[in-house]
């Protein structure tokens, strides 16, 4: 089953989308979790079917529920916040599958380095004039100039969990 999507401009709907990650730490006892506050972005339904857009996230509004936690990773030690204000995804090319799925390609660039990144979505709730995309997806944050590990406490890769509600914008 293909869902049709209108084409055109679509907006990200700030208040009813949201980025998480969460980590394993501590030698692996551990999982630390949090989310952004600040997230925007919009994207290009082509003619075709397929989509390109872009995605913001305000590195500090970063939020894991422990201050002193939250303040050392938009440190440099990880995020560096100061020097790179926002984490960007690009999505250059979306192209919807025949079960409800979006093959997403694009790049993620996190503390100004920026990587080629592929996922898939779920595209839910799909009405005229709104849909939400769900994904999930594994980042490695060596990849990305953040190889900080005190003692070895941090391993393996974090796990990134984003639903994005987008609006037809008016025009």
């Amino acid at each position: 089953m293909t869902v049709a999507v209108e084409t055109g401009t679509w907006q990200l709907d700030r208040t009813a989308s949201t980025v998480a990650i969460r980590h394993r730490t501590m030698w692996g006892l551990v999982t630390v979790k949090g989310a952004f506050a600040a997230v925007s972005g919009q994207g290009e339904v082509r003619a075709d079917g397929t989509a390109s857009g872009v995605l913001t996230l305000d590195v500090a509004t970063l939020d894991t529920g422990h201050a002193k936690r939250d303040k050392h990773l938009r440190s440099a030690d990880f995020f560096d916040a100061e020097r790179h204000p926002e984490i960007t995804f690009t999505a250059n090319e979306a192209r919807p599958g025949g079960d409800g799925t979006v093959r997403v390609d694009g790049r993620l660039t996190v503390r100004g380095v920026s990587r080629p990144l592929s996922l898939t979505a779920t595209l839910t709730d799909v009405s005229g004039d709104a849909l939400t995309l769900d994904a999930e997806f594994t980042v490695d944050r060596a990849r990305f100039e953040m190889g900080w590990n005190q003692l070895g406490m941090m391993r393996g890769v974090a796990t990134v969990t984003a639903s994005l509600r987008f609006t037809r914008a008016a025009g």
